[in-house]
């Protein structure tokens, strides 16, 4: 059996304008998400660990964050657990990479062995004869590929190893979807490489499939690097097993990002106030926590919200808080419009049934109340989110 920790998208140096004064604590967590890999893979006592591109966001970073990482780098080599990583389209293997800069290895410790190993076009592959594997780094010196990374590829002619691993930075074609994307690469190009198991990086939510025989997934970012990316924080742990003549790979998502996503949606005509909405999302208070709240439904008059304000007395309760009203004004009152229109022969019937059933003590009367008002702001062309 090999097994396999495998990791992409980690964006290291990231600078989240969008965070503000959060931004720094982000690339804090960030980190703290990177080293928690490292711990798995030392507790787990995998044989080797894939970094699938964009471990830094940049190119240009500051000497003392490379060190950061080949520390943790170290921590792997010091429990002789192999690594390979593969530039990305962020920390892309051009004149100005990152990785011609600095020798990673070399701050790693891990000069004269097979410890830690960067794929770039010169250097397309490493076997682990210990291992029993061949490790394929696809990757090209510019942004924009200019070819398919896995045109006319083919490991299953290659008898160095039993077991054939494909480590890239790309986007699997979608029509329409990834047109545009700097590197594509198809799905049938996936079941013909001749591949076990293609580790891959450049989208950010943890995804898996497979192709022929190939079991390819994306490890998705180990912490969310944009606000939105509730899939993220996972690495993955992946074990290739044979027996007999049979192949199998199994996929494990661990959890190492401390971000966490809410979506909370609040019914205008239930709080009193204001004050009263900011005091329910208070108890939700989390410095880890994204939160993302509507305000859905039909305001009543007496309900006078600024979301501005709400957002603004939150901010330091929450790593991000958005709020956005999309309630409803009710209708201004006056006469009843005549019982031979639409709207005057649905208000006289519901308010008909609202009585019935009021008279009767039926629960239901309330929810035939909030037809009335939702269909009376429909009926006159009003736009009701739900």
């Amino acid at each position: 059996m090999l097994r396999l920790l495998h990791t992409a998208d980690v964006h290291l140096g990231a600078r989240h304008a969008d965070l503000g004064t959060q931004a720094a604590a982000q690339r804090e967590r960030q980190f703290d998400a990177f080293r928690a890999t490292v711990d798995i893979a030392i507790a787990e006592k995998v044989d080797a660990v894939l970094i699938a591109g964009d471990l830094f966001d940049s190119n240009v970073q500051p000497r003392r964050s490379v060190e950061r990482v080949a520390a943790e780098l170290k921590r792997l080599v010091d429990a002789r657990i192999r690594t390979v990583i593969v530039p990305g389209t962020h920390d892309v293997y051009d004149r100005a990479s990152i990785y011609r800069a600095y020798d990673l290895p070399a701050l790693a410790g891990a000069v004269g062995s097979d410890l830690v190993t960067v794929l770039t076009p010169d250097r397309p592959d490493i076997h682990f004869k210990s291992l029993d594997a061949v490790v394929y780094g696809r990757c090209f010196e510019t942004k924009r590929a200019p070819v398919s990374p896995l045109a006319d590829f083919d490991a299953e002619s290659d008898a160095r190893a039993t077991w054939r691993i494909g480590l890239l930075h790309g986007a699997l074609a979608i029509p329409d979807k990834t047109d545009h994307d700097d590197v594509v690469f198809s799905k049938d190009e996936v079941a013909a490489s001749g591949l076990d198991y293609l580790a891959l990086g450049h989208w950010h939510s943890v995804q898996q499939g497979k192709a022929g025989g190939t079991s390819y997934a994306y490890a998705g970012a180990p912490e969310p690097v944009a606000l939105d990316q509730d899939r993220a924080g996972k690495v993955l742990l992946v074990s290739l097993d044979q027996r007999e003549s049979r192949k199998t790979v199994s996929i494990e998502e661990r959890q190492v990002g401390r971000t966490r996503f809410e979506r909370v949606e609040i019914d205008a005509a239930k709080p009193a106030s204001q004050p009263a909405i900011v005091e329910a999302l208070r108890k939700r208070a989390d410095p880890d926590l994204v939160l993302d709240v509507q305000v859905i439904g039909v305001r009543p008059d007496a309900l006078d919200l600024h979301v501005d304000e709400v957002m603004e007395q939150l901010a330091g309760s929450f790593l991000k808080i958005r709020v956005r009203d999309r309630s409803t004004a009710p209708l201004t009152g006056g006469p009843i419009p005549s019982a031979e229109t639409i709207l005057g022969a649905f208000i006289r019937d519901v308010e008909a049934r609202v009585a019935e059933l009021e008279a009767a003590d039926e629960p239901s009367a309330a929810e035939w109340r909030d037809v009335l008002r939702l269909g009376r702001l429909l009926l006159t062309g009003a736009e009701v989110t739900l």
